[in-house]
This record gives structure tokens, C-alpha cells and sequence, in this order.
């Protein structure tokens, strides 16, 4: 047997008689399957996901297969109950898993539908260790982090390659080198490496170099010292990324350079840029994506012919950013607008559109709590359009409501989004339908009138998050109406869910013969999914989140009507497309 033969076998070995612990399923083919690992240094929120996601794609253009997994170090099992103020928006995959924003960006940058499998906590990877232990798993021995703890780590990634039959796999860990939470994650990425072999696996530090203003030159100390923590843990990085507000100058990248032993040529600079989207370009003239072939020794795997297919895709798009004709102003009335990063993807997805159609989109944004009647006109008096997004609780739900009527009455373009949804049914029914006592049961437990309440059968479910409607869920489209049309037709749309509660469906009847239309609904059940009022220039709610699923080369629909509504009541005597015919021009030629 060679010696490389010898050490799989032994790292495949869990037996008590060997110290070489590291499982690998059946049938995992190793040098198949390459690994990129992406860490961060000095501070988190310098973009990891967005460097790590930008390279996936200019690599994906190269016809590889691309599987993306974010590693957090926090305890909880997912996202779930995390609070936006604290670590931005939820985002929910198809399969109901609620994970980081950052699989917000893989999806949008790489154009897939990801699962559960793309994402890992260190309560997953915890929880999965003590399951074994209790089932005796681990044959009598002592249970450590290494290596029976950083193992289970490379088993989830080692499963990831063979679900997807991944060319590379990007590993991005959450947070910064520096942080107690992510030295397992670490050493494993180590020991797998090791394992793997050479060529096998790339390292990729993102750090951010300190220009002061008082000093006017920037400083590289703070990134070396974070590019030494990692170097104390074992793992020499390849690649340096440098983070700054402006270029890093070649004085910078030299002492970094020889500080960590990466050649000048493989530190990079990433200053700000005005769109992410920009970024895989940034990266694809430092050539960033040709020495990743060449570090993982993968060149042969490459198409160039589908590259340049791609990359014309991609710059078509791209090309439009900072060309926009004309401006228009969206407004977002929340609870966490003080954190932009509660909303991520409708900021997204408002750009996405936004550049198809050639406009610029401003985002004004409004907290109701303190919002009435009497003064929803002076917070949206300079608004062309505004969107209620989702959320939980009873704060600033009154001002919404005040919002959603005045748009209502004055015909300004109006998307609801799961709570937005529910507001836009409260407000009917109070306002049109004469039941002044109309609300649901999250705001007021026992009101007499709850329009929207938690339907019987999820009750039944117990525990937090575990009552939820979670994950993608088709929706079935009435005919002729306006969202038929908004959806070129099609009798059956696939969104993803996040909420506990729904319309009550004793009320539906009432409100439709007043005038609000119930246009989606989920196939087989009385639970309404979208809303419209036909008389109104642009008025739909969703009980979806439809921003999750907009892409820049794929636009979601209900936000390209949006925008196109807003640009039409902006400049009216301009001859604007009405918002079916811009859907059906940008999003049949996504199609």
C-alpha cells in the first residue's frame, strides 16, 4: 500500500487503537474535491461572505461546480432567534433553514438554491458530537475537542463535497481569528488540509489596513498581528485580502507581505466600492481567480468558453450600475431601520431591479412608532412608493397602519411583506370594511375581531420557532388577475415563508366583497399567500418574503413592479412602462 493509501486509511481509522480520528463517508474520493477557506482578521464585518461569494462565482464561471458553507461559532442552532439589531437579517433557505445573511449573498452572487447543508453553528456541530457520545459512537473514549470535535467539522464539510459533487468547496468562518468560539474551526481546516494533502486546500485571509485621518498614510501593523494570530494557529495564508476605504499602496502590501510570508503578488487590495457587484470584477483584475486555480492545481477542470459566456452575462448587468437615468425614493417603514443589515436582501433586491430599469433607488427610512394618522402624510410626502417589511412584535405595528392607509387613499405603490401583508389586511378591514376593532392576535391577544390569527393547525406545533410556516411553499395564482399578469401568467409561484400567523379565514369572504382581492393562495388550503386591490395603480402584500429569492440576473418580479410603479407616478409625463409591461421585458429575458 502507498503511503498516501496508508494515511486515508488511517484517517479513517475511529477505532480506540489509533489517534488518527477524522470519519470520512462512504465513498468520499479524496483529491476530488478542493477546499478554499476564508478567515478574517482585526475586526468582523469587513465582508467575508461578499470576498468569499465574489471569488465563488468568478470560479463557478469557469464551468466548476461551487458548493458554499458559512461556519458560525455561536451556540444557537440556527438563526432563528438571533435579533436583528445584534446580527442582522434572517435568511431563510428553501428548506427552512434560518441561517446568516451571508447565504443571502452566496445565493444571489452564484445563482443557486442552497439547504441546510450550506450552513453549520457550533450548536449543530456540538449537538451532533454529544448524539454520538450518547449513542456510543465513539467506542469508550474520552470525547475531546480534537479530534473528535474537529472532526465532526471535517465530516460536514467532506459530506457537503459529495452532496454536491463540489470541483471547490468555499469554507467562510464566521467572525475573526481572534475569537475563542473559532479556534476549533480553525484547527480543523488545519488538520483537513494536512489531511487532503498538497494543492488540496487554499487559504485566504481577509484583513483591514487603519488609514487615520490625523496621520494621512495607512497602517498595516494591526493586520499583521492578525495575520500572525493565524500563523500561530498552524495555517500559513496563500492569499492576503486587504480591506480599505481606499486602495492599500504597495508600501502597505510589501510589509505584509513580508510578514507573513505571501508573495506581493497574492496581497491584494479590496477598497470600498459603491455596489458589491463590482467586486468579482476588482477581484478578476488582481487575477485573484487564476492564482486560486493555480494554488488548488485545478486548471485542467477550467472552460474557458463557458468563462467568457458567463462573464458577458454578468457585465451586462454590472455595466448598468452608475448609469441609472432616472432617481426615484422607496420608503422602508420598520423597527430596525437604525441596523441596515435587518434588511439586506430588500435593499438587494431593490437594486437588482433598480438597475434593469435603469433607475436609481433611494431608500428613505421610516420608524412608526410614532407614526398616526394625523402624521403619516409628512413622513411620505416625498416617497414614490413604500414597502412594510416583516417582523415580530407589537412595536410601530400602529404606524404601519397608518402608513398602509394613506398610500392606500393616494394611490401610491405599495408592497407588503409578511407583517406588511398582514397591516395592508388590518387596515382594509378597519378602514373599508367597517370592523373598527380589526387586528390580530401577535398585537392584541384577545381583540374581538382578529383578521389575523394563528389558524388551528399551526397551534398544534409547540416551541419557539417551532410553530413557523418556514421555507419555500408554492403558492397558487388566481387567473386574470393583476399578480397573473406580474408573474407572465404562471398559475403557480414558488416563495419562501417565514410567519406564524394568517388571515383568518372566516374574514375572507367580507374583505373580498369590499374590494381586496386574494390573488395567491396555498394549493389545497384556505391560507392566503397574496393580496392586491385591482383598483389601486400598484398595491400587493405578500405573506412571502420575495426579496430572498431576487437575484441580480434573475429580478424578482413584485420588486421590478414596484420600482416601474414608482418611476410611472415619479415622472408622469414621461413615458414610463407600466409595471407589467417592465416585468415581463426584464424578467422574461432573466428567464
Amino acid at each position: 500500500m502507498s503511503n498516501e493509501n496508508e494515511l486515508l486509511a488511517s484517517v479513517s481509522d475511529v477505532s480506540t487503537e489509533s489517534e488518527f480520528f477524522s470519519p470520512i463517508p462512504a465513498g468520499y474520493k479524496k483529491g476530488k474535491t478542493r477546499y478554499c477557506f476564508v478567515l478574517g482578521t482585526v475586526m468582523s464585518g469587513l465582508g467575508k461572505g461578499i470576498l468569499s461569494s465574489c471569488l465563488a462565482l468568478l470560479m463557478q464561471n469557469k464551468g466548476l461546480k461551487i458548493a458554499p458553507i458559512k461556519l458560525e461559532g455561536y451556540l444557537n442552532i440556527d438563526s432563528g432567534t438571533l435579533n436583528p439589531f445584534r446580527h442582522g437579517e434572517v435568511f431563510v433557505l428553501d428548506d427552512g433553514m434560518e441561517c446568516d445573511m451571508d447565504l443571502g449573498t452566496y445565493e444571489r452572487m452564484l445563482n443557486q438554491n442552497l439547504s441546510g447543508a450550506n450552513f453549520a453553528t457550533s450548536g449543530q456541530i456540538f449537538r451532533a458530537v454529544l448524539d454520538k457520545e450518547r449513542h456510543g459512537d465513539y467506542l469508550g473514549r474520552d470525547v475531546q475537542m480534537i479530534p473528535h470535535v474537529t472532526g465532526e467539522v471535517k465530516l460536514k464539510l467532506r459530506k457537503l463535497a459529495m452532496q454536491t459533487d463540489a470541483d471547490i468547496v468555499f469554507v467562510e468562518i464566521g467572525g475573526t481569528v481572534g475569537d475563542l468560539e473559532n479556534a476549533y474551526y480553525i484547527e480543523a481546516m488545519r488538520e483537513l488540509a494536512y489531511e487532503e494533502g498538497p494543492k488540496s486546500c487554499c487559504f485566504i485571509a481577509l484583513t483591514y489596513i487603519l488609514e487615520p485621518k490625523v496621520l494621512g498614510e495607512q497602517k498595516s501593523k494591526a493586520a499583521q498581528l492578525g495575520i500572525k494570530q493565524i500563523m500561530r494557529c498552524g495555517v500559513q495564508p496563500d492569499i492576503i485580502a486587504c480591506r480599505a476605504s481606499n486602495p492599500v499602496n504597495i508600501k502597505a502590501r510589501q510589509k505584509i507581505s513580508i510578514y507573513s510570508n505571501v508573495p506581493v503578488e497574492r496581497v491584494i487590495s479590496m477598497p470600498d466600492s459603491s455596489s458589491i457587484y463590482m467586486i468579482p470584477a476588482m477581484l478578476k483584475d488582481c487575477g485573484l481567480d487564476f492564482e486560486v486555480a493555480r494554488l488548488l492545481n485545478i486548471e485542467d477542470r477550467i472552460s474557458l468558453r463557458n468563462e467568457r459566456k458567463q462573464w458577458l452575462k454578468w457585465c451586462d448587468f454590472t455595466d448598468k450600475i452608475g448609469q441609472e437615468k432616472h432617481e426615484i425614493t422607496i420608503g422602508i417603514t420598520g423597527k430596525y431601520t437604525s441596523v441596515r443589515d435587518s434588511y439586506a436582501s430588500i435593499i438587494n433586491a431593490l437594486e437588482h431591479s433598480g438597475i434593469v430599469l435603469g433607475c436609481k433607488v433611494k431608500i428613505k427610512w421610516i420608524e412608526t412608532t410614532n407614526i398616526t394618522d394625523k402624521t403619516a402624510a409628512e413622513h411620505l410626502s416625498d416617497v414614490d412608493g413604500i414597502i412594510v417589511p416583516g417582523g415580530f412584535g407589537t412595536r410601530g405595528a400602529e404606524g404601519k397602519i397608518a402608513c398602509v392607509k394613506y398610500v392606500r387613499e393616494n394611490n401610491i405603490p405599495y408592497l407588503g411583506i409578511c407583517f406588511g401583508f398582514q397591516m395592508a389586511v388590518i387596515e382594509f378591514a378597519r378602514n373599508v370594511c367597517g370592523l373598527k376593532n380589526a387586528n390580530s392576535t401577535e398585537i392584541e391577544p384577545d381583540c374581538t375581531q382578529p383578521v389575523i390569527n394563528i389558524l388551528p393547525e399551526q397551534k398544534k406545533i409547540e416551541g419557539l420557532g417551532g410553530n413557523m410556516r418556514l421555507g419555500g411553499r408554492d403558492i397558487e395564482i388566481k387567473p386574470q388577475t393583476f399578480t397573473h399578469k406580474l408573474f407572465n401568467k404562471s398559475e403557480m409561484v414558488r416563495m419562501r415563508f417565514r410567519h406564524r400567523y394568517e388571515v383568518d379565514p372566516k374574514y375572507i369572504e367580507q374583505l373580498e366583497e369590499a374590494g381586496m382581492l386574494f390573488s395567491g393562495k396555498a394549493p389545497e388550503h384556505p391560507i392566503m399567500q397574496i393580496l392586491e386591490i385591482p383598483k389601486h395603480p400598484f398595491f400587493i402584500g405578500t405573506q412571502a418574503h420575495p426579496c430572498l429569492t431576487s437575484r441580480p440576473l434573475k429580478t424578482q418580479p413584485m420588486f421590478v413592479g414596484l420600482v416601474a410603479a414608482a418611476m410611472r407616478k415619479h415622472y408622469p409625463n414621461e413615458n414610463m412602462p407600466d409595471c407589467i409591461e417592465a416585468v415581463r421585458k426584464v424578467c422574461n429575458r432573466n428567464d
